[in-house]
């Protein structure tokens, strides 16, 4: 029987050894970074170091976990669960154990939309056929819950410790995101050059000095510049260049590229000693002088794509990265699309779409990447902001 953070931990191990094979077995860090996860886990926990080595000490000693050295000379102590291979577990059960551990009680169409990275079912009935199965064993290892008033379906729980029943939630309201691609993606990419031609000189004289009053980006910013390893650096969607140009003050042969040719021209204009281009972040090449950026920044220029042109505007992205480059992400983050009908007092047509996060972070992971950092920071009210802010750090191998 497990204790909620073993089995949050075991959850965490399960999960990730599918998700993210290039980065497992997991050092302590990881691990505890997986069970503090805002996405995915219900219910959210703020687990330290010590709570989190001593749940994996607990598991060892059920031989439900292994310790490993990595590396020739290595003292990082990694981890990687044993408890799937100890039970035979097909690929379907495990996923369906790894999402009753993650998130707790569930109904059976939920528990199919929700292991999509870890077991593809084909319908809700393959779902409710390994529930059956688990639930049928000599050791069952989940139950089915009675069915609360106004539930349309009962809900299933794992048997492997303690389980809070809690009362179920309504679902989410759906939103969708793809709904700015509605008159094609040519016409959503027209919309855009036009809204920003339109306010790009008073968006510029807004929005071009703001990281003085930013100190986290502009911390982040410095890590991009030390992570880049002397090789260059772009910025897409770079707007008035002032990223870019934060960069290149920095020290780092920075680059910034525009679908506008009026915010291009705004930025050359504004600081006439950084490169600035006119193009497509989904048609990014690889630097003249060099194998691949050492980091591409998509700062702010993934919110007007629909939900379903992430993970090929992260491919493209991706693509033209060095080894060991790094991919950095900057979004609104929330679940609704903006319509703005007036800009700095210009008449536009322009949507903004606001990402989630536990749908963002999975595409980061597809794509390739490793060491996922990312930041998800409230509005600041001071300067007028009302989204919340998603910054995400990966590398690619």
């Amino acid at each position: 029987m497990l204790d909620a953070a073993e089995q949050r931990v075991l959850g965490s191990l399960l999960e990730k050894e599918i998700t993210v094979p290039g980065s497992y077995p997991m050092t302590l860090n990881a691990v505890r970074l997986a069970c503090n996860q805002t996405s995915s886990r219900d219910p959210v926990v703020d687990y330290d170091d010590e709570l989190v080595a001593g749940a994996l000490r607990a598991l060892k000693e059920k031989e439900l976990v292994v310790f490993s050295w990595h590396g020739t000379g290595s003292r990082v102590v990694r981890y990687a669960q044993a408890f799937a291979h100890r039970r035979g577990l097909a690929p379907d059960e495990r996923a369906v154990l790894t999402v009753l551990l993650l998130r707790g009680p569930q109904p059976a169409g939920a528990i199919k939309a929700r292991t999509e990275r870890l077991h593809r079912f084909g319908d809700r009935a393959e779902v409710e056929a390994c529930l059956a199965r688990l639930a049928g064993s000599d050791e069952p290892l989940v139950r089915e819950l009675p069915r609360e008033p106004g539930q349309h379906d009962s809900r299933w729980i794992h048997l492997l410790g303690p389980v809070e029943a809690a009362p179920s939630r309504p679902p989410a309201v759906a939103v969708d995101r793809d709904v700015v691609l509605a008159g094609g993606a040519e016409a959503r990419d027209e919309k855009v050059r036009a809204s920003y031609a339109a306010v790009a000189a008073t968006y510029a004289d807004q929005f071009g000095d703001e990281l003085a009053e930013l100190p986290f980006e502009t911390w982040l910013l410095r890590r991009v510049a030390a992570l880049s390893g002397g090789a260059p650096v772009i910025e897409v969607g770079t707007g008035p260049g002032h990223v870019a140009a934060f960069l290149a003050e920095a020290g780092v042969d920075a680059t910034g590229l525009d679908l506008s040719p009026e915010m291009v021209e705004q930025a050359r204009r504004r600081h006439p000693g950084v490169t600035y281009e006119v193009g497509d972040l989904r048609r990014l090449m690889r630097p003249a002088t060099h194998d691949g950026w050492g980091a591409v920044l998509a700062w702010y220029s993934l919110i007007h794509l629909a939900e379903s042109e992430l993970p090929g505007a992260l491919a493209s992205l991706v693509r033209p990265l060095r080894s060991n480059g790094w991919l950095v992400i900057a979004l609104h983050a929330g679940d609704e699309v903006r319509t703005v009908t007036e800009w700095f007092g210009q008449a536009v047509d322009l949507d903004f779409v606001l990402h989630d996060p536990a749908h963002l972070i999975p595409v980061v992971e597809q794509a390739g990447l490793r060491d996922i950092e990312w930041y998800h920071r409230g509005p600041l009210p001071g300067r007028g902001e009302t989204t919340s802010r998603l910054y995400v750090l990966a590398r690619k191998p």
